[in-house]
């Protein structure tokens, strides 16, 4: 991964993230994110869209953006993977640290709806 390419999304809050439909239509989604060693780790309920998208097309596109999903900069072509154990726990903790009080609420209540799973994307 090019450094350069990870810099715009080092002091963002939230991406935009573009995944597919098996028909090829784009679905585009804000989300909190963390970043570790290059990586930038999603984590979401294993029952949501994004999960069954990913699981059909694991190409996705990535911009920086606000809560409301408006790029703030330009889209960046990546590949989505689900993140192992190990990868997992420490994004975990990450989203924790960098989200505070509001993860700890969110996950409350979110992650009700299905166990939470964690995509890694590699630019």
């Amino acid at each position: 991964m090019s450094s350069g390419m990870i810099t715009p999304f080092l002091d963002a809050k939230y991406l935009n993230l573009e995944t597919y439909r098996k028909n090829g239509q784009p679905v585009r989604t804000p989300v909190w994110f963390v970043i570790d060693n290059g990586i930038i780790y999603v984590t979401t309920p294993s029952t949501t869209g994004k999960v069954k998208r990913l699981n059909h097309s694991k190409n996705v596109r990535i911009v920086p953006s606000n809560i409301k999903g408006k790029p703030m900069g330009d889209w960046v072509d990546a590949t989505a993977y689900f993140a192992n154990e190990s990868e997992s726990s420490q994004a975990i903790k990450l989203r924790k640290k960098k989200y505070g009080l509001m993860a700890k609420l969110i996950g409350l209540s979110v992650y009700r709806k299905g166990t939470p799973v964690v995509i890694g994307i590699k630019i």
